[in-house]
């Protein structure tokens, strides 16, 4: 059953069980900016997750942003705990491929990274990004406060203003309160740090976001 690209997202008694304890083990430190991927984090920082397709491609975009002190791909919006990259590309633990940004809001904003968000993926596909098709690639945002969550939809609104002008449909994103947040193996993290020439499936409509389509934190 698995890379079955199922289509559909399975409900919580459908989805794979998985298991109480992570089975491999990650990183400690990102290798680009030297931080720790995982936190605790040092006070003063805040989290963003998202979801915009292959989190190869979409790291990078992230971990490049100024502000930006640390980023780990993992596994979110799903059911299965603990899972594995074949289990959620199998489509049967509900799970996105996402991206967990630390930011510092003294250097950068939820709405710069919203924006960079945005512009780095079509956010109108559904489940797929491009040429690569399942639930795991869908788009959404895992919000960590009312603030981040009234940014989101308040940049959801703004941008699919502009995309229908430009032609395009209805946004597909989901934006919902984050829940468990699941780091990926360790040749996940930073991938295109380590495979320079690897595969990089994202890519945006060309359709700039509108400047301060959400206000900077604090």
């Amino acid at each position: 059953m698995l890379f079955s690209r199922q289509l559909h997202l399975p409900s919580a008694e459908e989805a794979l069980k998985g298991r109480t304890e992570p089975g491999f083990p990650v990183p400690d430190r990102h290798t680009v900016l030297g931080n720790p991927l995982t936190g605790p984090y040092p006070e003063g920082l805040l989290v963003a997750d998202f979801g915009l397709g292959c989190f190869w491609g979409a790291e990078r975009k992230f971990w490049q942003a100024p502000g930006v002190w640390t980023t780990l791909v993992g596994y979110q919006g799903g059911h299965t705990q603990n899972p594995t990259y074949e289990e959620v590309c199998s489509g049967l633990t509900a799970h996105t491929e996402a991206v967990r940004v630390v930011y510092d809001p003294s250097i950068t904003s939820y709405a710069a990274l919203l924006k960079l968000f945005w512009e780095s993926h079509d956010p109108t596909q559904g489940f797929r990004q491009g040429n690569d098709v399942g639930t795991q690639y869908r788009s959404a945002i895992y919000t960590h406060s009312p603030d981040q969550q009234s940014e989101a939809e308040a940049s959801r609104a703004a941008y699919q203003a502009v995309l229908t002008k430009s032609g395009y449909g209805d946004i597909t994103t989901e934006i919902l309160p984050a829940g468990p947040f699941y780091p990926a193996e360790a040749y996940h993290q930073q991938y295109l740090d380590k495979n320079p020439a690897g595969y990089c499936g994202i890519g945006g409509t060309g359709v700039s976001c509108p400047i301060g389509v959400a206000p900077a934190d604090g």
